[in-house]
C-alpha cells in the first residue's frame, strides 16, 4: 500500500494525516473514497494545540508568500461546465496563501467567537499519478465543498487523452500548472484523471454504480476524454437500470451527449426504436394474445397490467403520448369478440348442445368485451361501442333461450354501459341511449336475481343508479314508457327487479308537478301585466 498525505490548514497550523490508498498495475494511484474525505474531518478540535508530529514529507505543500497570478481565463467550454480554470506557472501552484500570525491571548479573548464547525474548514489532499517522481506538471482542483486537491501528473498523458488539456497546454507551451476552480465533484475529477492512466478502463468501471458512472461521464465530457466517454456508454448499454428514476437520469444524460454530436444510439435503443409503426402493431399483438388466452389467472393479471399502462399513457398530455393508440385496433377486436359471442349463443340455444363448455366460452368473450370497453372508456372513445351493443337484437333474442347461468355475464356488460352513461363517461346519441334500453334492459331485469346472488363483482346500487340516470336523459315520453314497464315488473318480482324508485320520483315530478308550477307562474305574470301602471 502506498500513502497520500492529506493536509488541512487551520488557524495558522498544518495538520497532516496519512491515508492509505491502492496502486494499480498501470501506476494509477486510486482516489480516496468519500469516506476517507469525511473521516479526515474528524481530526482533533482545531482550536486545541496540535500535538508534535513528524516532519512533513517532501510532497506536502510549503507555505510561501502569495504571488499574484499571471492571468486567469475562462474558456467557452469551462464556462458551461461547473468549474473555473486558472492557468499559472509552477511556482504559483506550489505556493499557498500564508495565514496571518496567531492572535495574542488578549486579542483572542476579546475576539473569540463561537467555535467553527469542523465541516467548514478547508481540506487539502495531494495525489501523485504514475511512477513516483516522474511527474512534470500539476493540476489543482478547488472544490465547492472546501477540498483543494493537488494532482501530480504527466503532460503527455493529459494531452493524449483529453482534448481540454491538450488545448490549454498547447496555448501555453511552458505551462506547468493548471488550476480548475469551483468543481462540483472533486472526487470524480480525480478519478477521471486517474482513468487516463488505465489501460483496461472497462474492468476499472465494471463494479461501479450507474449513478457514479453518470458522474464520471459528465466530467469526461467536460475534459474531452473520448475513450472514457465511450467506455461509460458501453457500461450503460450493458448494465441493468434499476427503477424509473435511474432510467430517466441515464436517458437525460445520454440525450445531452447526443445533442453535442456524440454517438449514443446503442444506449438509447433500449428506450426507443427506429420503426415507426411499432406501438400500433405491438399493441394489436398484445391484445390478441390476451383475448385468446385460456389460462384464467394469467389472463386476468395481464388485462390488469395492460389497462393500467394504457391509463398512464392516456394521462399524459396529447403532445407527449407515443401515438393515438389505435382505436381502430380495439374496435376490430370488439367486432371479433361480438361475432364469437353470437356464434356461441347460437350453439348454446340448440337443445342438443352440451352447455357447460359453451358457458365458459361465453363468459370469456363477455369478459373480453368488458375489458375492451374499459379501455375505450379510459380513452373517451366508447360511444361507438354503445351503438354496436345496442344493435345486437339477434343476440338479445337468443338471450331468453339460454339458462341464466350461461347468459348472466352478458347482462354485466349491459350494466357497465348504463353506469358509464350515468357517469358521463360516454355520450352516445339520444337514439342510441333509447335503443340500448329497449334492447338490453329487459334481459338485464330477467337476470337480476342471479346477478345479485351469483356474481361477486356486481354492484347493485351502482347499476340501479346508472340505469335510472340513463332513462332520465331521454325525452319525457320515452321516460314514461320505460318506467311504466319497469313499474309493472317491479310490482310482480320485487327485489328480483332493479329498484328504480329514484328515477321514478324524478319522472313523476317532471310530469305532474312541474307543469302545474309553471302554469301558476304564467298566471302570476299575466295578472301582473293587467295591473295599472303607477306612473300613468
Amino acid at each position: 500500500m502506498a500513502e497520500i498525505r492529506l493536509t488541512r490548514m487551520e488557524q495558522g497550523q498544518t495538520k497532516i494525516k496519512n491515508v492509505p490508498i491502492a496502486v494499480t498495475p498501470e501506476g494509477f494511484w486510486c482516489c480516496p473514497s468519500p469516506v476517507v474525505f469525511q473521516k479526515s474531518l474528524k481530526a482533533q478540535n482545531p482550536l486545541n494545540k496540535p500535538k508534535p508530529s513528524s516532519p512533513p514529507p517532501k510532497t506536502s505543500v510549503k507555505k510561501k508568500p502569495v504571488s499574484v497570478p499571471v492571468y486567469e481565463r475562462r474558456t467557452a467550454a469551462a464556462a458551461d461546465a461547473p468549474s473555473r480554470l486558472v492557468l499559472s506557472d509552477d511556482q504559483q501552484c506550489a505556493t499557498a496563501p500564508e495565514r496571518p500570525p496567531p492572535p495574542t491571548s488578549s486579542m483572542a479573548a476579546a475576539e473569540r467567537g463561537p467555535r467553527p464547525k469542523i465541516e467548514s474548514l478547508p481540506k487539502k489532499v495531494a495525489i501523485e499519478f504514475g511512477e513516483p517522481g516522474t511527474c512534470d506538471m500539476k493540476v489543482i482542483l478547488l472544490g465547492k465543498q472546501g477540498f483543494c486537491v493537488k494532482l501530480s501528473v504527466h503532460r503527455n498523458v493529459l494531452t493524449e487523452k483529453s482534448s481540454f488539456f491538450s488545448e490549454k497546454l498547447s496555448e501555453q507551451t511552458g505551462l506547468s500548472c493548471l488550476q480548475i476552480g469551483e468543481c462540483e465533484d472533486v472526487e470524480i475529477y480525480v478519478e477521471t484523471v486517474g482513468l487516463m492512466y488505465c489501460k483496461e478502463m472497462k474492468q476499472r468501471l465494471m463494479k461501479q454504480s450507474v449513478s457514479r458512472i453518470l458522474r464520471i461521464l459528465k466530467v469526461a465530457e467536460f475534459l474531452g476524454f473520448i475513450s472514457c466517454i465511450q467506455s461509460c456508454l458501453e457500461f450503460l448499454e450493458a448494465v441493468p437500470w434499476v427503477g424509473e428514476e435511474e432510467e430517466e437520469k441515464v436517458v437525460s444524460t445520454v440525450l445531452q451527449l447526443q445533442a453535442e454530436g456524440i454517438g449514443v444510439n446503442p444506449v438509447l435503443k433500449r428506450v426507443s426504436t427506429d420503426i415507426s409503426n411499432v406501438p400500433k402493431d405491438t399493441l394489436s399483438h398484445i391484445i390478441d394474445l390476451v383475448l385468446k388466452s385460456n389460462e384464467e389467472r394469467s389472463r386476468r393479471e395481464m388485462k390488469s397490467i395492460v389497462l393500467k399502462l394504457l391509463r398512464e399513457n392516456n394521462s399524459l398530455p396529447s403532445y407527449a403520448r407515443t401515438t393515438d393508440i389505435c382505436n381502430d385496433t380495439i374496435y376490430r377486436s370488439c367486432r371479433t369478440c361480438l361475432d364469437s359471442l353470437l356464434a356461441l349463443f347460437k350453439q348454446a340455444a340448440e337443445p342438443s348442445q352440451e352447455r357447460d363448455p359453451l358457458a365458459k366460452c361465453i363468459a370469456l368473450e363477455a369478459d373480453n368485451l368488458t375489458w375492451l370497453l374499459e379501455i375505450l372508456v379510459d380513452k373517451q372513445a366508447a360511444d361507438e361501442f354503445a351503438l354496436m351493443w345496442a344493435n345486437q337484437q339477434e343476440l338479445a333474442a337468443l338471450h331468453a333461450k339460454l339458462p341464466t347461468v350461461s347468459r348472466y355475464c352478458v347482462s354485466c356488460l349491459s350494466g357497465r354501459l348504463y353506469v358509464g352513461i350515468g357517469r358521463g363517461e360516454l355520450l352516445p346519441s339520444k337514439d342510441t341511449r333509447k335503443l340500448l334500453l329497449q334492447t338490453w334492459l329487459q334481459p338485464l331485469m330477467n337476470d337480476y336475481n342471479w346477478l345479485q346472488h351469483g356474481c361477486r363483482s356486481f354492484d347493485r346500487k351502482l347499476v340501479e343508479e346508472g340505469i335510472g340516470r340513463t332513462i332520465l336523459t331521454l325525452p319525457l315520453e320515452d321516460q314514461q314508457s320505460i318506467l311504466l314497464s319497469w313499474c309493472g315488473s317491479f310490482l310482480k318480482t320485487g327485489d328480483s327487479c332493479p329498484n328504480l324508485q329514484r328515477a321514478f320520483e324524478v319522472w313523476w315530478r317532471r310530469t305532474f308537478i312541474r307543469p302545474y308550477v309553471e302554469n301558476l307562474g304564467n298566471v302570476a305574470v299575466s295578472d301582473s301585466s293587467m295591473l295599472p301602471n303607477k306612473h300613468e
